[in-house]
């Protein structure tokens, strides 16, 4: 039987949260080592990456077949858990390498969460919260194509500036999904 895209965003309204907890976690380290170097910075942004490919390649995998487009799903995630092997297998990346593969990761994933967003649009309320995180990471993504020079510990702030305010909207997305479940059944 094929679910609502609206029943499965409810059911699995956790992992949304838990998506956002990590992003959260993420900035919060950051900001306490801004004097990181570029390694650390580079295990971090890997963990990351991975945890949050991780969480969405498995939503989308559950999602196949249950709605038409599990793909952008599983897309983004794969792109995720690639930026986040590539971090770790190649640890002794340059600072502008580290920041071209962050900024492509962040357009990329921005896009994929404006069209998750456009998709939900009818189905819950609070959509805009996931177009709004798409869209800071766009914002972000390019910002990073623009001043590739800037510090490492300025490069430290933003990234955690972007992780928490990203994990904030994933947090109450995830929480407003979860509200979700009883409109829904």
């Amino acid at each position: 039987m094929r679910q609502t895209l609206a029943g499965i965003v409810s059911r699995y309204w956790w992992v949304i949260a838990l998506r956002g907890a990590v992003a959260i976690l993420f900035g919060v380290l950051a900001f306490a080592w801004p004097g990181v170097t570029l390694q650390a910075l580079v295990l971090l942004f890997g963990a990351y990456a991975v945890v949050d490919g991780v969480a969405a390649v498995m939503v989308g995998i559950k999602d196949y077949g249950e709605r038409e487009r599990w793909w952008a799903t599983l897309l983004g995630g794969l792109v995720s858990l690639a930026a986040g092997i590539v971090t770790f297998m190649m640890p002794g990346l340059t600072a502008l390498t580290l920041l071209t593969l962050i900024a492509i990761w962040a357009v990329m994933r921005g896009v994929f969460e404006i069209v998750a967003a456009i998709r939900l649009r009818k189905e819950i309320e609070g959509e805009w919260l996931m177009a709004l995180a798409g869209a800071l990471s766009i914002a972000f993504g390019l910002y990073m194509f623009a001043f590739p020079g800037a510090g490492a510990v300025a490069v430290v702030w933003w990234i955690g500036a972007y992780a928490v305010a990203i994990g904030l909207m994933l947090v109450v997305l995830g929480f407003r999904a979860r509200g979700l479940a009883h409109r829904v059944a």
